[in-house]
């Protein structure tokens, strides 16, 4: 069972050790933990992060001339002017990511992330979490061997309707800049590698640690059997009754463990906004690598 909601939490009692103790170890146990009600936004949000690791500058924020009200806030905003927009099902999406972990393109994953809204739009734009500890324990037996030891290489790539795995959307109406200028970010420009399984630090639960989007293919396996095995793995991830969408209402904030959950923004209406503000926890699990370049 993963999820928890802690509901109206004194943000005074943030700085108590037991608390912060509680909330910290409800977080690995949990994978994701919707605070509903909480007060003090900005500040809030900043100390409740601090409980998990340090507050860091989102990779894709680096470098860049983005500024929001802190350094360790980063925007996740929809704006018809310069927003993602995708045709789904003959409907207009604005804001859509699919399924993914954060950083899956790079070696070092973040360990998580702090998501609070500021303006929430009349309708859509929920937030979607799998955990793939649950995930892995769907798996059959022999598949759980067969893909034991197991890597997959990943590479950015901002134009949904062209990833290789999971869920594509039908067609492309408008990328935002932020997503274009990525592909010359220089922490992309050669591709990661992260084991399919691993276990978690302190428990022993392995997890089925895979992102369909960004995914190329299994490493030494990039051919049709490779692919082949990567979709039915992706399959076993992708069933209804291991996802949440979280509905979101103001006051909330939702945590989630970036090393074990997946999630995917459902995305807006284009003529609606959508403005959140979030914090990405510094961490490295130490098991991704980038792909061995030929000189």
């Amino acid at each position: 069972c993963y999820g928890t909601v802690v509901t109206n939490l004194d943000p005074a009692a943030i700085d108590d050790p037991a608390v912060r103790r509680a909330l910290h170890d409800l977080w690995l146990d949990k994978g994701v933990v919707v605070f509903r009600g909480i007060a003090g936004g900005i500040d809030t949000q900043l100390r409740l992060s601090e409980i998990y690791g340090e507050p860091e500058v989102h990779p894709m924020m680096a470098g860049t001339d983005i500024r929001t009200e802190h350094r360790a806030l980063a925007p996740i905003e929809f704006d018809r002017d310069d927003g993602n927009i995708y045709e789904i099902g003959g409907e207009l999406r604005g804001g859509y990511l699919p399924w993914h972990f954060d950083g899956a393109y790079v070696d070092r994953i973040n360990h998580g992330g702090v998501l609070r809204p500021e303006v929430l739009p009349g309708r859509g734009g929920e937030t979607g979490f799998i955990d793939q500890i649950a995930a892995y324990d769907t798996l059959p037996a022999a598949l759980q061997q067969r893909i034991d030891g197991l890597s997959v290489v990943y590479s950015y790539q901002p134009d949904l309707t062209k990833a290789k795995f999971g869920e594509r959307p039908d067609r492309l109406v408008q990328m935002s800049t932020l997503f274009r200028k990525g592909m010359e970010h220089p922490s992309v420009q050669v591709r990661a590698i992260h084991p399919l399984v691993y276990e978690q630090a302190g428990t022993g639960r392995k997890i089925l640690h895979v992102s369909p989007w960004f995914a190329d293919g299994i490493e030494g396996m990039e051919n049709e059997e490779g692919d082949a095995l990567l979709r039915e793995v992706i399959s076993y991830v992708m069933r209804p009754e291991l996802m949440y969408f979280h509905r979101w209402q103001p006051g909330d904030m939702v945590l989630w463990d970036n090393w074990r959950m997946l999630h995917c923004a459902c995305g807006v209406p284009p003529d609606e906004k959508r403005i959140m503000r979030r914090t990405t926890i510094v961490g490295d699990y130490g098991l991704g690598r980038r792909e061995a370049v030929a000189a």
